[in-house]
């Protein structure tokens, strides 16, 4: 899998670029719109036109650092709030969501 996340990510980021609605550490804050990223453009593409399995693995590699870079921050998301933010897509319930928190700390 380390293989895959350079061109995963180098992936996302191009689609995203495209649409101009990425987010950076260590804010994660949508450099257009200046939305917590994944900001609401992006979780508005349809499911269907939406790579899942790719877009696990991206945002798998993605949330760990987003973990880091806001727990613990005045009036900042929770990991499991982080969690779910990051796979918008998935219906995770909150003790899943707080389970994928717990590994990714």
């Amino acid at each position: 899998m380390a293989g895959e996340r350079g061109p995963l990510v180098t992936a996302l980021v191009g689609v995203l670029s495209a649409i101009g609605h990425v987010g950076y550490q260590p804010d994660w804050t949508c450099e257009r719109c200046r939305e917590p990223w994944p900001c609401p453009t992006l979780r508005r593409i349809p499911r269907d036109q939406l790579d899942t399995a790719a877009l696990i693995r991206m945002m798998a590699f993605l949330v760990r650092g987003a973990i880091r870079d806001l727990r613990g921050r005045v009036e900042g998301p929770e990991p499991p709030e982080i969690v779910r933010r990051f796979f918008w897509f998935l219906p995770l319930s909150d003790d899943e969501a707080r389970a994928i928190a717990r590994r990714l700390r």
